[in-house]
């Protein structure tokens, strides 16, 4: 079957009010926002997600640019989402936010997505962070000391106290929990910049725990490095990485033509409780199929840059146009991004998240 291309309003993109913008430190701000009843089910979240947030441009909102923010919130003790900002030297998105919302303005954002989630709730891990990489790890936090039973040590790595975001919060939940909850600042200023040798060490005892690491490019790469001589398995790590996001995920969805015909694979997919049997066209990605269809999938930027689109392939074979963030480890466990992802194999069986 051959069909016109398809136009469809945007249903993830909503808009919410700011209750509140708390400055953290002076480069750091959470942004409180109100979600109204009517909008309850479109921003149910897991621990370690994000927002992705539209700032207007200079122009307004024709030259808007979209960027992707962590929660800092939990699901498991927060009523309304914040989202946590630090100024990026240059960064046009997170210096508007911290110098220009003020509580009462709006903001237009996507329902929460990303994979950097806990396996689970109840099992021991390890967080490691620096800067405002600490944002998703403290909803991680905070998840799992309320919602579930495992013992966390976190490593937090800044330049010196001045720059510790979350530090009094961190302080009263590690009073609260003093059994399950460690935390370790290092403060270059202080200790010296870090470096593998000097943490690999302190490392080689969590090999069994999984871990969860989030900061700049070259700490995470220096993260890794500590994590491969301490014996931590690659499988064990789990890292976020954020892109900049070069088209317009809040724009209107147009679906290209898709023709069927019978040299296409067969999809099961289980999304939202349902599983459905679809036809695959062999160069048709799996997000323009499920969207054709009318099917609520998860997704952001559409790129193959931001991770929103994660599924898990549990039968077949895919291959992926693009990928720009899901690491090796991901890619062992299964993970494909569903704005990328064609069939290789006649049979595939692809589960997103619930």
């Amino acid at each position: 079957m051959t069909g016109l291309a398809s136009v469809a309003a945007n249903t993830h993109v909503q808009t919410l009010e700011v209750l509140e913008v708390i400055a953290e430190t002076a480069d750091a701000v959470s942004v409180v926002l109100a979600v109204p009843d009517s909008l309850v089910h479109k921003f149910r979240y897991l621990p370690g997600q994000f927002l992705t947030v539209r700032v207007p441009g200079p122009d307004g909102e024709m030259s808007s640019v979209a960027r992707c923010y962590s929660l800092s919130s939990s699901p498991h003790l927060d009523d309304q989402l914040v989202i946590t900002v630090k100024r990026v030297p240059g960064g046009y998105a997170s210096n508007w936010i911290c110098d220009h919302l003020r509580a009462g303005d709006h903001l237009t954002v996507l329902s929460p997505s990303g994979k950097f989630v806990p396996r689970s709730l109840h099992q021991d891990l390890l967080l490691i962070g620096a800067g405002s990489g600490a944002t998703p790890l403290m909803s991680i936090v905070k998840s799992t000391l309320i919602g579930g039973s495992g013992a966390i040590y976190f490593l937090y790595a800044n330049r010196s106290s001045d720059d510790v975001i979350f530090a009094a919060e961190l302080d009263e939940i590690n009073t609260e929990f003093p059994d399950r909850l460690t935390v370790h600042h290092h403060l270059d200023d202080r200790d010296g910049v870090m470096t593998p040798e000097q943490l690999a060490p302190r490392l080689r005892s969590y090999g069994r725990c999984d871990v969860y690491l989030c900061g700049p490019d070259g700490f995470m790469t220096m993260v890794r490095g500590a994590l491969a001589e301490a014996g931590v398995p690659s499988a064990h790590i789990h890292t976020e990485i954020f892109q900049s996001l070069a088209g317009d995920p809040f724009a209107d969805i147009v679906i290209p033509p898709i023709t069927e015909s019978p040299d296409d694979a067969t999809v099961r997919v289980a999304l939202g409780g349902t599983t459905h049997t679809l036809s695959w066209p062999r160069e048709t990605p799996l997000l323009d199929v499920l969207l054709s269809k009318g099917l609520d999938a998860p997704y952001s930027c559409r790129e193959g840059a931001c991770s929103a689109c994660a599924c898990t392939v549990r039968s077949g074979d895919v291959r992926m146009r693009r990928n720009d963030t899901l690491v090796d480890a991901d890619l062992a466990a299964g993970l494909t991004l569903a704005c990328q992802a064609v069939p290789v194999s006649d049979d595939v069986e692809i589960e997103f998240d619930q």
